[in-house]
């Protein structure tokens, strides 16, 4: 039995509470040349792997108990490949849009906590004769990046090769089969307590710092933002059940032309971009407020060295970011969104992961928690929106010939939260997941072309020609 670590057991509490915490992402394949109609089964096939070759993370599921002291742990569990994967064949002629629709429906359940928790399914019958993977795990288990690597795992860049299986682990993480803290004993617990209680008082100032910085450089004119300083918008309220995914894509090559051209980074370009479709977005239902969108963003602080260490997996902070959405000019938006991400990275460095994370706590509990109980008081939000960026693979990759044509992230929404945005890029492109609740979002396609108008209108701003 091992223990599960602090966001781990925070996310099972959390979906206790409130909505499930699970994490998916679509991935699409081409089969390769020839390859006819049973290249499908050749898949599903793959996916009925030996149980005992599984990924480590992929065999415990979670507990919690009176033997535990009411902590969530991770136990050992029998693995039954038909509980995880799946089959569907989409309805003849379906394109993209009956796609999303069936990965909104598969997102929107929670997982199983009597058995681990995770699920893939298998699905054809959609644009001719491309395959999808809906890969769905619990935020418990692993996070966006840690996904995104697991998947990266079971893919290669030679289109040649055969014998591909799905769901196992590489060696170096088979090697680390714990996957959790084991139950401290005495001695160490001792020792955690005296080095806490001599990085305590550094914390302390650091927390009391960024505190102060906030108030300070928001009052001074500065690109920070206040807690509580986000408009009010629907995607603020609290969830129903049903969830509304989309995914889009666009040219890596030019975001990096715009960061370019601006002296900005490609992840300001992409903020700016999907400040650009909100704006559109709310400016067509009527309800684009005078005041910016804000986004909470996770922020890095790990060095370029040490971006593929998986032990450093965990090294960010988050930041609230001002997204422009207030002002016509793609131009000036994007001028602002680089102003904000500036002062947000300058600030998480300067903090650390923890501090950071503290300082945003008292902000972004009550925009998440406030709506779930009924009658309560409803103060400004935080944030309007959740959006982050993950690394995915850099070349193209193959499984058994096909091509991976996309990846597309689809993130975690909750009550108060009912937006999360996630792009992956993946070669030469980034592809964009939109998923929200489908009360709040019902027309998430339309975010789709919205994408490509964004980002041509940014282009045509900064004198980009296409």
């Amino acid at each position: 039995m091992a223990a599960m670590d602090a966001m781990g057991a925070l996310m099972m509490t959390a979906e206790e509470l409130s909505n499930p915490m699970h994490i998916s992402a679509l991935i699409v394949l081409t089969p390769p040349e020839g390859a006819g109609p049973a290249f499908v089964d050749e898949i599903h096939r793959a996916c009925q792997v030996d149980a005992d070759l599984v990924d480590p993370r992929l065999r415990r599921r979670p507990h919690r108990g009176v033997d535990t002291g009411g902590a969530w742990t991770w136990r050992d569990a029998d693995l039954d490949m038909s509980e995880h994967v799946f089959r569907t064949t989409l309805p003849a002629g379906s394109g993209r849009e009956a796609l999303w629709s069936f990965v909104g429906d598969v997102h929107a359940e929670p997982l199983d906590r009597s058995r681990p928790m995770w699920q893939v399914h298998v699905i054809d019958g959609f644009d001719g004769d491309r395959i999808g993977l809906l890969v769905k795990v619990h935020h418990s288990v692993v996070d966006g990046i840690g996904g995104i690597r697991m998947i990266e795992s079971w893919v290669c860049d030679d289109p040649d090769r055969r014998g591909m299986q799905l769901f196992t682990a590489e060696p170096s993480r088979e090697r680390d089969s714990s996957a959790g803290t084991r139950f401290p004993g005495p001695l160490a617990l001792a020792r955690s307590t005296v080095e806490a209680a001599a990085a305590g008082a550094d914390f302390a100032v650091r927390l009391g710092k960024g505190g102060f910085l906030n108030v300070f450089k928001a009052l001074t004119g500065g690109s920070a933002t206040l807690p509580f300083s986000a408009p009010d918008t629907r995607f603020n309220g609290r969830l129903a059940p049903a969830r509304s995914v989309a995914g889009a894509e666009i040219s890596r090559a030019r975001v990096r032309a715009v960061a370019k051209e601006t002296g900005t980074t490609t992840n300001d370009v992409l903020t700016a971009v999907v400040a650009g479709v909100l704006r559109y977005w709310l400016l067509a239902h009527d309800e684009l407020p005078d005041e910016s969108l804000v986004a909470i963003c996770p922020i890095t602080v790990r060095s370029r060295d040490a971006a593929s260490d998986d032990a450093d997996a965990n090294a960010f902070g988050v930041a609230l970011c001002t997204l422009g959405t207030e002002l016509d000019d793609p131009a000036q938006r994007l001028a602002a969104v680089h102003r904000s991400m500036s002062e947000a990275k300058e600030q998480v460095a300067d903090l650390g992961s923890g501090a950071s994370l503290a300082v945003a706590l008292p902000a972004i509990a009550p925009t998440v928690l406030l709506p779930q109980i009924p009658f309560a008081p409803t103060p400004r939000p935080a944030f309007n929106l959740a959006l982050s960026n993950v690394p995915g693979p850099p070349t193209d990759r193959y499984w058994n010939g096909a091509h991976l044509e996309a990846i597309y992230p689809v993130s975690t929404v909750y009550d108060g939260l009912a937006l999360n945005i996630t792009v992956c890029s993946y070669d030469d492109k980034l592809d964009i997941g939109y998923v929200a609740g489908r009360e709040q979002l019902p027309d998430v396609e339309t975010l789709i072309p919205l994408t490509e108008r964004a980002l041509s209108d940014l282009e045509a701003a900064v004198g980009i020609e296409r």
